[in-house]
């Protein structure tokens, strides 16, 4: 426990004055307008794009809005190598999984400054597996439990209070959660209700969205981040953000669940949560746009021990035996860069400490990714988009021995692990602007050492995807 607190006191000391000196700087100087426009725009995003220009006094403030979307998934393997499997393997003979899902975005404007997000989603159906046998799962969209039928949940439900600090204003653009309207750049933003975490934090313009980018859960959030929700990715929080024209910094603390990737909350507000901070840079290089976060969290909650399950025989690797109210912490950088105006290119790393269970996300203690995404202007083909992607994660020492001796994760587990590999994954897709409103989309994946087992595997996967929004 020193030694995690003197990581997070050291981390600590090297930001917070980075922060101080930023805010000097705002204070102190007026900012100037710049155009910075990404060619990729994650429409699940709060969206964060933005426009300058001399006529931002005609902009009309949006007083409500209503965006729908829908997406289906077919995702199917082949067959692989498999010579024995586990509980929580990947079936050689789980050929093919669907899955669905439909959200309406309903906002409304309260009072100056603030609005309310309501967005009721229905999904139904399974991933590979029923969300198994993979670290680096291939499709985001599937939920950790799975809907044969069908079901709707409350997505969002949350209330953003917006606060001016005068100067230079910009345009905020109409979508699904955001109402149209302009706003001072240098502001600050206070957000309370039911969120996802994805909606502030580790974002990136060309990995974020299983709707319309990449598939893999690895490539829409950093792989490492045991960021805090439920089964169905969502949970209660409240976020501050302090935005300037060159960066932003936010701060989040987040509800967390009572079991490892359950649906009910902990509930023990002071003894069971997520705290997160995140500083974005944004910079230019020969006038094409780029983007670094820095993130950092730490967790308080009831969760086992690898060590200490594999210390006592007798609990034959039930690690929820040794739950707990203890923390678990971690780091994470996320990176954008234009290179043409149709030509993106973006990098994630992230790490945590590898000690204590996952208890939201995946199987994940250490990963990096990188990869591009091409826009269709070369062969006439504007709104299409091809992206192509790699994926390398790996385990804590702890992590690993934990699953050797027999032990299960959220998402892996073969029962034992006598030869651990880095789980790698590289994908690629084409996604196809049919009309403005619809897009068809093909998608492969290859993942070498499914579950960190060089044993089993290679895994080839290829899906199709179906996806509208107006």
């Amino acid at each position: 426990m020193l030694g995690r607190q003197r990581t997070l006191i050291l981390f600590f000391a090297l930001v917070l004055p980075v922060i101080r000196l930023k805010a000097q700087d705002s204070l102190s100087c007026l900012l100037r307008t710049e155009k910075n426009t990404s060619f990729a725009k994650v429409d699940e995003l709060d969206s964060k794009a933005v426009r300058t220009d001399d006529h931002t006094d005609d902009v009309k403030e949006q007083r409500w809005s209503f965006h729908v979307q829908g997406t289906e998934i077919a995702q199917g393997q082949p067959g692989f190598h498999s010579p024995y499997a586990g509980t929580n393997s990947l079936k050689s003979d789980d050929t093919f999984k669907q899955s669905s899902s439909l959200d309406i975005y309903l906002g409304a404007r309260l009072w100056s400054g603030a609005e309310i997000y309501f967005n009721p989603e229905y999904y139904q159906g399974f991933g590979l597996g029923n969300t198994h046998g993979i670290a680096a799962f291939p499709n985001a969209e599937n939920y950790k439990i799975g809907q044969k039928i069908g079901d709707i949940f409350n997505a969002h439900l949350f209330l953003r209070q917006t606060f001016g600090l005068g100067g230079e204003q910009e345009e905020l653009a109409s979508d699904q959660l955001q109402l149209a309207e302009k706003v001072d750049i240098s502001r600050i933003t206070f957000t309370i209700g039911r969120l996802s975490v994805g909606d502030q934090f580790d974002a990136n313009a060309y990995a974020h969205s299983a709707r319309t980018q990449f598939l893999n859960w690895v490539l829409n959030d950093n792989g490492a981040f045991d960021y805090s929700a439920d089964s169905l990715g969502v949970i209660e929080g409240a976020t501050l953000e302090l935005n300037q024209k060159q960066w932003a910094l936010r701060y989040g603390i987040f509800d967390v669940p009572r079991v490892s990737n359950g649906l009910a909350k902990d509930g023990h507000f002071l003894k069971a949560w997520q705290q997160m901070i995140e500083l974005e840079e944004r910079y230019t290089i020969l006038e094409h746009p780029g983007k670094i976060r820095l993130l950092s969290w730490l967790e308080r909650a009831h969760m086992g021990s690898y060590r200490e399950t594999l210390s006592d025989p007798s609990l034959m690797e039930d690690i929820t035996l040794t739950r707990r109210y203890r923390y678990q912490y971690g780091f994470g950088l996320s990176a954008e860069q234009e290179i043409t105006e149709d030509l993106g290119v973006f990098l994630r790393a992230s790490w945590r400490d590898g000690e204590s269970e996952v208890w939201q996300f995946t199987d994940v203690d250490r990963s990096l990714s990188l990869g591009l995404q091409l826009k269709g202007e070369g062969w006439k083909r504007t709104n299409d988009t091809v992206g192509l992607a790699g994926i390398v994660d790996g385990l804590s020492q702890a992590h690993r021995d934990f699953l050797a001796a027999g032990g299960l994760g959220p998402l892996i587990g073969d029962g034992k692990l006598p030869n651990y590999s880095p789980e790698a994954v590289v994908e690629m897709y084409y996604d196809a602007a049919v009309t403005k409103y619809v897009h068809l989309a093909v998608d492969y994946q290859f993942v070498a050492n499914p579950a960190y087992n060089s044993d089993r595997g290679p895994v080839n996967i290829f899906s199709a995807r179906f996806h509208f929004q107006f």
